[in-house]
């Protein structure tokens, strides 16, 4: 298995041809409208592919607290995984159209219920057409497999720990919105405007080229520059849900001590006697 969290359309239909065994789960969705990923599925897809249904699957419903798109609890989570054919010991390919927040979701997600073997496909179904490999409109019918979550809490942070990250100099805080909501200047999802204080900002797109591609391990760790590797790293966004890209566009830069903040900006928010911070840190 590759030894990146990402993959090309080469190696997926080679491991398709073999007859490896391999997931292959298509996460496409809109935030725009809500019944998109499953008709873009049902009109073409991977072969084998099996469809997550981001909304419905990954996030649940929002809360007082925990943000927008709370992470679901990791029995519910078990039970969609298995009942789609994915146990920890099969090795899972996810993509959606292009790279974007909903497959890095799904691999993150899949990553802190303790899978090792997950892997993001690069440029998603657009590069997978572009190339002119096969789709299919016919729906497989996985053979249910019990998920065992291993979970893995280190990766994973909440109110409490962000609290204490922006007084600590050993955390660093990485804000993965576009610069106009980190500075303050605008806030299109959110009630208030700003950044948690200390934090700094790097947009989780700067992270692909300009083809749209993922940058190269190199090109990665040169963006990250400013952070020190050896130092806690906890990455949010609006909802915990465009940070996952960030987290692994840091693990493929070699940043081993990464963690999401699941509520990240609408949690941070939701408590008005969080400090909040405008302008540049």
């Amino acid at each position: 298995m590759p030894s990146s969290n990402i993959v090309d359309t080469t190696w997926v239909q080679t491991q398709l041809q073999a007859g490896a065994n391999l997931a292959i789960a298509d996460v496409r969705f809109s935030p725009k409208e809500a019944s998109y990923g499953r008709n873009a599925y049902d009109h073409g897809h991977l072969p084998g592919a099996v469809f997550v249904d981001f909304k419905a699957d990954l996030t649940d419903p929002a809360r007082e607290h925990g943000g927008r798109s709370p992470l679901p609890e990791q029995e519910r989570l078990a039970g969609i995984f298995g009942g789609l054919g994915i146990d920890l010991d099969t090795p899972v390919v996810v993509y959606e159209d292009v790279n974007g927040p909903a497959a890095a979701r799904l691999w993150w997600v899949l990553k802190y219920l303790g899978h090792e073997q997950v892997y993001v496909l690069d440029g998603g179904y657009s590069a997978w057409t572009a190339a002119g490999l096969p789709v299919t409109t016919e729906v497989p019918e996985p053979v249910s497999k019990t998920f065992n979550p291993i979970l893995k809490p280190e990766l994973l942070v909440g109110i409490e720990e962000v609290r204490s990250a922006t007084k600590n100099e050993e955390t660093v805080l990485i804000d993965s919105r576009d610069a106009n909501q980190y500075l303050g200047l605008e806030a299109p999802f959110d009630p208030i405007a700003g950044h948690i204080p200390s934090a700094v900002n790097f947009f989780w797109k700067d992270s692909l080229t300009e083809t749209g591609n993922w940058k190269s391990a190199e090109e990665l760790r040169e963006q990250f520059s400013g952070v020190d590797p050896s130092q806690e790293i906890i990455v949010y966004c609006g909802s915990g849900i465009s940070a996952t890209p960030n987290v692994l566009a840091l693990e493929e830069a070699g940043f081993r001590n990464v963690k999401l903040y699941g509520g990240s900006w609408s949690d941070w928010i939701s408590y008005p006697e969080n400090p909040i911070a405008t302008g540049k840190e």
